[in-house]
């Protein structure tokens, strides 16, 4: 039976940018309005809560990071193989990629049960937030196999162009965790009231009820891949080359945890509340970038496809009507950022030191937004090709090299309101490198690639 032509490789790249991303970007869009619900919640309980729940997000993200870049690699290797029509290789890939996503949930299994207090001890001597923090954290680690296998099924279906069906799973699960949490956090109906362990439950039972969801739509509607682990035995080629993609990538998220963890201990060292805000615009600039992330996503296999199948006209239309996406949804959240940030703060039912610490560094960090965007969608080009060694070095050298050491040195100022100035300097050097990596890709790598179909 002759396979019909993949629309990556056909549709008008307008319609299938829109058409990949909007169902990546609604899904989460709703990830993000969870976040925000799940913080929202917690503030009610007290500013202990919150901040405890801001100082587990580094190890939250670490997870994020290694779930996610596994896939990343997945992703981009299967959308490639399917523009090189390899289908034996293509299922392969998968296979490999889910048994990698179950060793990446052992990992966290681990650190949820012997690590989780140590980590908390290590940021701060509060004993309500340790304890909360720790009885949060331990709940999401030890129930983390729901998020692995729900981001690798999910990005199965991607890598085939079939978005649609992972913005069900992924709302379904974010929906199901805004339902639970005031059931769960309060205690409603037969449930005790949980608090901060709550909301941890009510997150992993939205993320295992999605990762079944994931499973019994791949298996339904996902025809280009056959997933059986029938004689099934590694291919360590395969595995290599998924990590040679996904390791860049799980290095720029975790980065990100070093990043967090290192600044929360700058801020705290004001006060818990300056930690507390930090994690409130985590979870407030999540609803900016999301949709920036989802472009990414739904790019990442466009472009491999079209460079599997040589057509260098569709891979720059694709990168071109990306950035133009991109930065047009940060100018939108800039705008916000600089106009209501009071507003803003009081969905967290935000102190007036809360208020005081937390309106100064929204404006101040939103002034990155725009030079993020570009970032984001560039990087999606180096994904998609295999090189994702140079997005971690720029990820490295943004957050390492520049954000926190800037950051340091403006605390030595005595003003918790200088510290949020080491975000836009990050950005924009950051920018910097990416425009000179991506001319260098551009000339070395897409160049000389046929023009192919029209777009």
């Amino acid at each position: 039976m002759k396979l019909k032509e993949n629309k990556m490789g056909v549709m008008p790249v307008t319609k299938l940018v829109i058409t990949m991303s909007l169902p990546i970007i609604a899904s989460m869009l709703i990830q993000a309005l969870y976040n925000i619900v799940d913080s929202m919640f917690v503030a009610k309980l007290n500013e202990n809560a919150l901040t405890a729940v801001s100082l587990a997000f580094p190890i939250q993200n670490l997870m994020i990071a290694v779930a996610s870049g596994t896939a990343v690699g997945v992703n981009a290797l299967l959308s490639r193989s399917l523009g090189e029509k390899n289908y034996d290789k293509v299922n392969k890939i998968a296979v490999n990629g889910i048994v990698l996503a179950f060793v990446g949930y052992l990992l966290f299994l681990i650190f949820g049960i012997f690590a989780s207090e140590i980590f908390f001890r290590s940021q701060t001597d509060n004993p309500e937030i340790i304890q909360g923090g720790t009885s949060y954290l331990r709940i999401c680690c030890i129930l983390s196999f729901g998020v692995f296998g729900q981001i690798m099924f999910e990005r199965l279906m991607q890598s085939t162009g079939k978005t649609v069906y992972s913005m069900i799973t992924q709302s379904l699960g974010a929906i199901i965790n805004i339902i639970l949490d005031p059931i769960f956090i309060f205690g409603y109906g037969p449930f005790p009231e949980m608090g901060i362990a709550g909301a941890a439950y009510a997150t992993v039972v939205g993320q295992i009820i999605a990762l079944i969801f994931a499973i019994i739509l791949n298996n339904k509607f996902n025809t280009e891949i056959k997933i059986s682990f029938k004689k099934y035995k590694p291919d360590f080629k395969i595995i290599g080359r998924i990590y040679y993609i996904g390791i860049p990538s799980i290095i720029m998220v975790s980065i990100g945890s070093i990043m967090t963890y290192s600044l929360n201990k700058i801020l705290i060292s004001f006060t818990s509340t300056a930690a507390a805000v930090f994690g409130v615009y985590f979870k407030l600039q999540s609803f900016v970038f999301m949709p920036i992330f989802g472009i990414n996503n739904g790019v990442i296999p466009i472009i491999a496809f079209n460079y599997g199948a040589r057509n260098r006209k569709r891979m720059i239309k694709t990168i071109k009507v990306a950035l133009v996406f991109a930065v047009s949804i940060m100018a939108m959240g800039f705008a916000t950022m600089q106009l209501f940030p009071e507003k803003l703060l009081k969905i967290f039912s935000a102190s007036e030191n809360m208020l005081s610490i937390g309106v100064p560094a929204l404006k101040t960090i939103s002034l990155c937004f725009i030079f993020a965007g570009i970032c984001i969608i560039l990087i999606s080009v180096f994904q998609s090709l295999g090189k994702s060694i140079f997005s971690m070095i720029v990820s490295i050298c943004r957050q390492l090299v520049v954000l926190l050491p800037v950051a340091y040195l403006f605390s030595l100022t005595g003003k918790v309101s200088n510290i949020w100035f080491a975000f836009p300097i990050a950005e924009i050097v950051s920018l910097l490198m990416i425009i000179i990596g991506f001319a260098f890709i551009y000339k070395k790598e897409i160049k000389n690639i046929p023009d192919g179909a029209d777009c």
